[in-house]
């Protein structure tokens, strides 16, 4: 497990999908105003980018290294909006719904992790 590496990464996704969801949200809430998918694309698609760059270093144990990845992922997203969010009481989209936020992140992060996990492990011939 490189622990360090997950940290960055955890802060490094947890920066850009609060930048990349202040960019488009005034887009997408114009044109789509009952519908919030803006974070959860957003999150799946920086999850997956630093999931592939942690995962491709790891040599053995793929699938449990995703799983850790993704714990340590989720642990620094909730320690990031309870520092940033919840102690100042600062309103952003992305703690609007804080449950449904929390409960989100966790499934489509854990699940991203844990199926690169399984696809880096897997040995592939395309000819």
């Amino acid at each position: 497990m490189k622990l360090k590496l997950a940290i960055v990464f955890g802060i490094i996704i947890w920066f850009l999908t609060f930048i990349l969801t202040d960019i488009f949200n005034p887009i997408f809430n114009n044109n789509l105003p009952y519908i919030n998918i803006l974070v959860p694309i957003i999150m799946i698609i920086v999850t997956g980018f630093f999931g592939i760059l942690y995962i491709r270093n790891i040599e053995e144990n793929e699938v449990v290294e995703g799983i850790l990845a993704g714990i340590i992922f989720i642990a620094v997203d909730i320690v990031l909006d309870y520092i940033f969010f919840i102690l100042p009481n600062a309103h952003n989209s992305l703690v609007a719904n804080y449950p449904l936020h929390i409960t989100s992140m966790i499934i489509i992060t854990l699940l991203i992790t844990t199926f690169l996990g399984y696809l880096a492990q897997m040995k592939i011939d395309l000819k």
